[in-house]
């Protein structure tokens, strides 16, 4: 990552304003001074040699190098988060190209249709990448199967993530027999402990302002905290709320390897997302976000934060009172899953979790269009991939240059930005232990 002379000057002429701008803690009245900004166990700049020695701070206090790129072999602690339907082999792979962790979200996607995917992905990309399993059950059954693992066994998959519920331990023994990593994503100090027992490499914490199916009690700096005070696993990454570097060194200080970002990449060129679902991340704004349970025929009555659109708005909140049937249209829309390997026809009902994709014909208004309420804000436009993960990267890096000089005196870093969606039913602010 090169600086050009520009950054340079702009790190050096950097005013308390401008500094808690990049940070999002504007207004919050901290004070910048000489001294030195404590980190989440309160240690020193002068203490970073001991980073790597249990993986709770950046390699070096003021850099980029975390136990996430010195254990993968990756220039950034950045993540693509595996978001079904969206997370297809172009995103994963310009991730990785541009220096991060590409990952694959299968969804419900057939065995074959996952192996079709890594073997796509690998053409597009020597780097690191995922591939990302929902361990639930729907209508149709399993979401992954041991003939899943089978798939990212034979095609060599370096990294399988598992999210909703921890994996089978029989599945992590045969991933770790093949030199795999296993990472599972939690929402709970209780759900960390259980993946550690179980054998995962690898915690992601999820915060309760992340878009998507969520599980989290809490946001992502106190669940951050508290997974590495309580459990402290060898590898914890951030979700939920990271799109920017401000994000990225906020997460880094409290605890984390790294970051995993999702809402940002929706709005990327690669991503297989509807253009008009791109185009209204760019648009929202605080308060764009709510979560609830309704839609889901294909995943019924799960939490899931997503942009307020005019079926949000008419029943978030109001789940006990939607009628049996669903008041009409009976079907919003069509699509096709499994593209570009089955391309089988679909029929999207009334309240689909299916989000639009390029494929998708229908009423955007009536759809679910997942999104983080907090990473909606620093979305300004869409771009390719490899353009947000440098920008992030420079930004994070710029802000520890700053940092690493010694001027402030408040840890600013401590303080989080408002997303505007307090008012929603999951704005509780404490690490849950359940």
């Amino acid at each position: 990552m090169r600086r050009t002379k520009d950054t340079e000057d702009a790190v050096h002429k950097l005013d308390r304003r401008t500094f808690l701008d990049l940070l999002g803690l504007s207004g919050l009245g901290l004070a910048i001074g000489p001294g030195c900004v404590r980190g989440d166990a309160g240690r020193g700049p002068d203490e970073e040699g001991e980073a790597l020695s249990n993986g709770s701070r950046p390699a070096s206090a003021f850099s980029l190098r975390t136990r996430l790129t010195v254990d993968y072999g990756v220039p950034f602690p950045l993540v693509s988060a595996g978001m079904a339907f969206v997370s297809l082999p172009p995103l994963v792979a310009a991730v990785s190209n541009a220096g991060g962790i590409g990952v694959l979200g299968s969804a419900t996607e057939p065995p074959a249709v996952v192996e079709a995917r890594i073997r796509a992905t690998k053409a597009l990309t020597s780097g690191v990448f995922g591939v990302d399993f929902i361990v639930a059950t729907g209508p149709t059954g399993a979401f992954v199967t041991q003939d899943h693992i089978d798939v990212c066994i034979a095609e060599a998959v370096p990294l399988v993530i598992f999210h909703w519920n921890a994996p089978e331990v029989a599945w992590v023994d045969a991933l770790h027999a093949a030199e795999a990593k296993v990472w599972v994503q939690v929402g709970s100090v209780a759900a960390a402990r259980h993946a550690v027992a179980v054998g995962a490499d690898g915690i992601i914490a999820q915060g309760s302002q992340a878009g998507g199916h969520t599980r989290a009690a809490s946001r992502t700096k106190p669940l951050v905290r508290a997974i590495r005070r309580q459990v402290d696993p060898a590898l914890l990454l951030a979700a939920g709320g990271i799109a920017d570097g401000a994000g990225v060194v906020r997460a880094l200080w409290h605890g984390a390897d790294g970051v995993v970002v999702g809402t940002r990449l929706v709005a990327s060129t690669e991503a297989y997302a509807h253009p008009d679902y791109k185009a209204r991340l760019v648009a929202a704004g605080a308060g764009a976000t709510a979560v609830q349970t309704f839609f889901g025929p294909e995943w019924p009555d799960q939490r899931q934060r997503v942009l307020r659109n005019r079926v949000v708005r008419r029943w978030a909140g109001r789940e006990s009172r939607i009628p049996d049937p669903p008041p009409p249209p009976a079907t919003i829309g069509t699509t096709v899953l499994f593209p570009g390997v089955l391309d089988v026809p679909y029929e999207m009902p009334k309240f689909s979790a299916i989000v639009p994709t390029p494929d998708t014909v229908g009423d955007l208004e009536e759809m679910d269009m997942p999104a983080g309420s907090e990473s909606v804000l620093s979305i300004a436009s869409v771009k390719p991939a490899a353009e947000i993960v440098a920008e992030m990267m420079t930004e994070a890096q710029d802000i520890l240059d700053v940092l690493a000089t010694g001027v402030l005196e408040a840890d600013v870093l401590g303080a989080e930005p408002s997303d505007g969606d307090a008012h929603d039913d999951d704005s509780d602010h404490r690490a849950s232990a359940d």
